[in-house]
This record gives C-alpha cells, structure tokens and sequence, in this order.
C-alpha cells in the first residue's frame, strides 16, 4: 500500500488530469453507471462516501462536511481517497481526497469543454476565490493561452486575490468581455444577470450539487446548450437544471452527456452560449486517482 500525499497528487499537473478524464470517456466509461453517492449524517456534520470502478481498479472516497470547522481554523470539507485493485480489492493506495477534488474538478470542467474555445488567448472570467476558482484558471491555462483573468468576489477585503466587486461596473464589464466564465462559490441563488453575457460565452458552473441551489439563471440556460456530467445525476443534484426546467427554459430532452461531446457524438454549435453545469461524480475521483497512483510507480 502507497500513502501518497497533497503533493504527490498535485504532481500528476492539470494537463494530464484533463487527458486522463478525457481518455476514460473516449475509452468506454459511461458515467451513466457510477454509483450514487451516499451521504451519512453525523453529530457535527456528514460523510460522504462515493465509490466507483473501471475494468482495471475500484475506489472510494470518504469526504466529511463540518459546518463549523471554519469556526476553528479548519477546512469545511475534507477528504480521503481509497485505490482498490479491481479483482482482488486488495488496497493499493491511500491518497490525500482533498487534493484530489481539487485537481480533478477543474479537470473534468476543461475536459467538457474544450473543444469549444478558441485557439486564441481568452479573457477569463471567475466567479470565486477559493481553491476551484484559482484551480480551474491553472487547469485552463494548461491548456490554453489567456489573455486575461478577471475575479469577482462580494467582498474583495476577504481574499489576497487582485478581485473585482460583484455587481460593479469594472465586474459587469469583465462578464460583458469574457469568453470564458467560471463560478465556484457556495451561493444558492444565481450570481450575475446573464444577459452581460456574449453569445459565444463558455460558461463552467461547479459551486453546489443540490436540487434547489444554483449559481446560473434560468435564462441562460435556456439560450444556451448545457453540457452535463450525466443528465439523470444532473436531474436529481444539478439546481441549476432543475430549477431552469422547473421554469419553463430548459427541457430534459435538450441536455447533452459530456461524454457526447468528447466522443463527437454531438458538436456543440458556436453561435449560443455552452454551459457545463457540475455536481461531482464518483468516477471521475478514480480515474484521475489512478492516474497519480500509475505516475508515482504504483
């Protein structure tokens, strides 16, 4: 068994988190089969146990959500990953859950969509300043060229980051300008008016996966192709889908499989907005777990 830390998870780099999420789908995954997530209630908060396998390994990942860590200099969130071998279930590996999530979110979000930017520098766009927000501008700028970043923040006195006021003219005018847009906040109701959005805009929404939580408008979603990481998954977490079909802009029919896009199954039209909405999925934990575990000699 191999105990490989926040450093040895981050050294795996953005890139090739992105090919090994981009491999797995062209290569067969279907995410349709991952298993649920389960969530189990504690005294001071819960556990989340979200396990997967592919023909080669089988994992899980032990997350636990405390409310009131913050409270006590802690993170809210903490998690840790289990590497099975598939036929034996023998452990292989133990890896830090946190640095995980936090390579393979912005991953699986670049992966999606790709193939919809420009070969050119961007102007960046991100709603946010944790740990997702700068993680997904390191993944994007892996990949791309950027132009440009913009951050936009209710408050910008609580982060180090040079960030913008959201709702400002300087923040509206960075949404009007921005062909990529991120949101990786914990709000429950949509964070800016959509209609500053180009026509072009890609837009990547991560920030919660419950069924009456959303970062988005509904009327975006209603302009634009929504790109998901499974529908029926994004039927039961995804608040910014359900609350869009709830009001009448967006039909089930009309979301597409990021596994879709990848494979060529559907192209993306580049005359509306593209929106990736992400709630989280078991496999993706593994298949980027796998791929540190294999780049570390395991």
């Amino acid at each position: 068994m191999r105990i490989l830390d926040a450093g040895a998870v981050a050294a795996l780099g953005p890139a090739a988190a992105v090919r090994a999420i981009t491999d797995a789908l062209r290569g067969g995954l279907d995410p349709a089969a991952d298993p649920l997530r389960v969530s189990i209630g504690l005294t001071q908060g819960e556990f989340l146990l979200m396990a997967s396998e592919t023909l080669a390994e089988a994992g899980v990942k032990v997350v636990t959500v405390a409310p009131n860590n913050p409270i006590h200099g802690l993170p809210r969130i903490q998690a840790v990953y289990l590497l099975f071998d598939r036929e034996t279930l023998a452990l292989r590996a133990v890896l830090d859950g946190t640095a995980l999530t936090t390579l393979r979110t912005p991953a699986v979000s670049i992966a999606a969509i790709l193939q919809r930017l420009p070969d050119r520098p961007l102007r960046a766009t991100v709603i946010g300043s944790g740990p997702q927000a700068t993680g997904h501008v390191a993944t994007l700028a892996a990949v791309r060229p950027l132009q440009d970043v913009s951050y936009l923040v209710r408050d910008p006195s609580h982060t180090p980051l040079d960030a913008l006021r959201l709702g400002s003219p300087q923040a509206d005018e960075a949404l009007r300008s921005a062909g990529f847009v991120v949101c990786a906040t914990s709000a429950r109701s949509p964070v800016f008016d959509s209609a500053l959005l180009r026509d072009d805009v890609v837009v990547v929404a991560v920030g919660s996966h419950e069924p009456d939580a959303r970062e988005l408008d509904a009327a975006l979603l209603g302009r634009a192709t929504v790109v998901v990481e499974d529908i029926a998954t994004a039927l039961r977490e995804a608040g910014d889908v359900v609350l869009a079909i709830a009001e009448g802009t967006l039909r089930a029919a009309d979301l597409v499989p990021m596994r879709d896009v990848l494979t060529g199954a559907v192209a993306p039209p580049t005359d509306q907005p593209l929106v990736f909405k992400s709630v989280g999925m078991s496999w993706q934990d593994l298949v980027v777990a796998a791929a540190v575990v294999r780049l570390s000699g395991g």
